[in-house]
């Protein structure tokens, strides 16, 4: 995944960008803000690893979490439309799930819930199974993808 280009692209269209980060615990906002002129299109990134981070910081309702879990398309997508509304962005992106080691027959290790969220369109969300590749793979793997959904909502504006 090329962040430079994937930022090119946001300032190219004037948007800009947040995230709301679990199990990946800010590695989305690093590898954006890791590119020199990155904050003419980077507005900020949430890491809201608890439940009740989700719901102070994102708005996540306690009854989503409490009826679906963190771990939840419900959830995710809650956490990108509440990182549209508490920011000045056009664009968000967000990630939960479970990293490892650990998880449960009905939530297993790897499974990750992306949201996408952008000012004037409906929201998106996806679950991904990465499977049990041990936590750091599983993070990278996130990363890697919550990056390949912006760039790919950049090029279908």
């Amino acid at each position: 995944m090329d962040v430079s280009h994937l930022l090119q692209k946001a300032r190219y269209w004037g948007l800009r960008i947040a995230c709301a980060e679990s199990c990946t615990g800010g590695m989305v906002a690093a590898a954006l803000t890791e590119i020199a002129g990155s904050s003419e299109v980077f507005d900020r990134g949430f890491v809201t690893y608890s439940n009740q981070a989700k719901i102070d910081m994102l708005g996540v309702s306690a009854q989503t979490l409490a009826d679906h879990g963190a771990v939840s398309e419900q959830v995710a997508r809650e956490m990108a439309e509440g990182a549209l509304v508490r920011s000045l962005a056009d664009l968000t992106v967000s990630i939960t799930g479970i990293a490892g080691p650990g998880g449960s027959e009905f939530k297993p290790e790897g499974r990750v819930c992306f949201g996408l969220a952008q000012r004037g369109k409906p929201s998106r969300v996806e679950t991904v199974e990465f499977g049990a590749l041990g936590r750091e793979k599983v993070r990278k793997s996130a990363r890697k993808h919550a990056l390949s959904l912006l760039d790919g909502a950049l090029g279908e504006i």
